[in-house]
């Protein structure tokens, strides 16, 4: 909108009432009195720059000259005399004047207030037919772009609402757990877990059905309430606005404004959550694949969550497969490890000579790297049971540990 009042203005300047070329400000006197205003444009916002003068002489030469700041206010001492105050913008000829007020005093001591309205009705009038239509032109314009920055400022409060009720669905379990005390039963916890899952994903599906609708190009706002969905198991609902911020992304990419990253994921892993919440595992696949091709930096927490998703749904081998994908792509992280030694723990057989475990290849090795990189982490305990567990026959001992799959 700076843009455009900018050019108004250095264009209206043109046909105003023609002043003799400015001379330099003289000192100001020992006795002097300030003043100071706001100019605002014909648009009716602030204007950023350009200059206001005072002239003792109609006009014909500028004694004292003050800069127009970006809050559209000037301010600056004068002897006491009346003026003529005159606005110039910055690309005003100085044979020129954009706008003028006659008979300003400025008084010893005093400080005058004269503001510069070129929205005035006596101002607007003053133009031509055809630079009126051009200002209500730039009116309904920037009407419509001060209506656009208004959703736009809701919507990003209402994300940073999302980004908050995401953490906290994420850290449920562990709020449960302060709420409910020490005490309290397994199913209990499940419960309060749940329930504070479902009072988040229920706001922000909430707040982005609403945004969406009054942004509909957004694609990040699809992705989110995407989000919400699945986190509501509305597997099908999640699915169709997944797809829909994909879509978004392909027509902003294919209009060559390039591909945001970060959604892209979000929408593809999205896709994947629910491909294998539903046991369609090689859509599931095929979509975490997708989010780490898209976006690599993020390649390993993507599949880590698949692998987690598929031990949260007693899908075992696709678990291994993606918690090999997530070691591939960053070795550093603990959690694959366990997911993928859970995986295959179930395939431990017993040798027939001395009753012992034997466990399938990897099995082993990834609950070891499991605790090596996190010697203390919330699996350790469970890992180091299993691990002394293959060192015993089958007994009820081992097969309750066998509930960690």
């Amino acid at each position: 909108m700076k843009r455009n009042a900018s050019i108004w203005l250095g264009l209206l300047a043109i046909g105003l009432i023609p002043a003799l070329a400015q001379t330099p400000a003289p000192a100001p006197a020992a006795n002097t009195g300030t003043i100071h205003g706001h100019v605002t444009n014909p648009v009716g916002t602030a204007q950023t720059d350009g200059t206001v003068s005072l002239s003792n002489d109609g006009g014909h030469t500028s004694k004292y000259t003050f800069p127009v700041d970006q809050n559209g206010d000037y301010k600056g001492t004068a002897a006491p005399g009346t003026y003529m105050v005159i606005f110039r913008q910055k690309d005003t000829p100085a044979d020129k004047q954009v706008d003028m007020f006659d008979n300003v005093k400025v008084v010893v001591g005093q400080d005058v207030v004269q503001d510069v309205d070129m929205s005035r009705p006596a101002f607007i009038d003053k133009m031509d037919p055809e630079a009126k239509k051009a200002l209500e032109d730039l009116k309904k314009k920037n009407a419509s772009a001060l209506q656009a920055n208004a959703v736009i400022k809701n919507v990003n409060a209402d994300l940073k609402t999302v980004v908050q009720d995401i953490k906290d669905a994420d850290a449920a379990k562990a709020a449960a757990a302060q709420a409910l005390g020490a005490s309290a039963t397994k199913e209990d916890l499940a419960a309060k877990e749940l329930e504070i899952k479902t009072a988040k994903y229920t706001e922000i599906e909430t707040l982005m059905s609403k945004d969406s609708a009054a942004k509909p190009d957004a694609s990040i706002l699809w992705a989110q309430l995407g989000v919400a969905e699945a986190g509501l198991k509305k597997y099908d609902e999640a699915i169709t606005d997944f797809q829909k911020a994909l879509d978004l992304e392909n027509a902003a990419n294919a209009a060559k404004k390039g591909f945001n990253l970060d959604v892209q994921g979000l929408a593809q892993s999205g896709l994947g959550e629910c491909y294998a919440r539903t046991s369609k595992v090689q859509q599931a696949n095929d979509a975490y694949d997708a989010a780490a091709k898209i976006n690599p930096a993020r390649a390993g927490f993507y599949y880590k969550n698949e692998a987690v998703i598929f031990f949260q749904t007693q899908q075992p081998d696709p678990q291994v497969a993606a918690a090999d994908k997530a070691i591939a792509a960053d070795p550093t992280m603990p959690v694959p490890y366990y997911l993928k030694g859970s995986g295959l723990v179930g395939k431990t057989t017993e040798d027939p000579k001395t009753h012992k475990l034997v466990a399938p290849p990897g099995c082993l090795e990834a609950y070891q790297k499991y605790l090596d990189l996190a010697p203390t982490g919330p699996y350790a305990a469970d890992v180091k049971n299993i691990l002394a567990g293959f060192n015993q026959s089958i007994d009820s001992s081992y097969k309750a540990t066998k509930k960690t799959k």
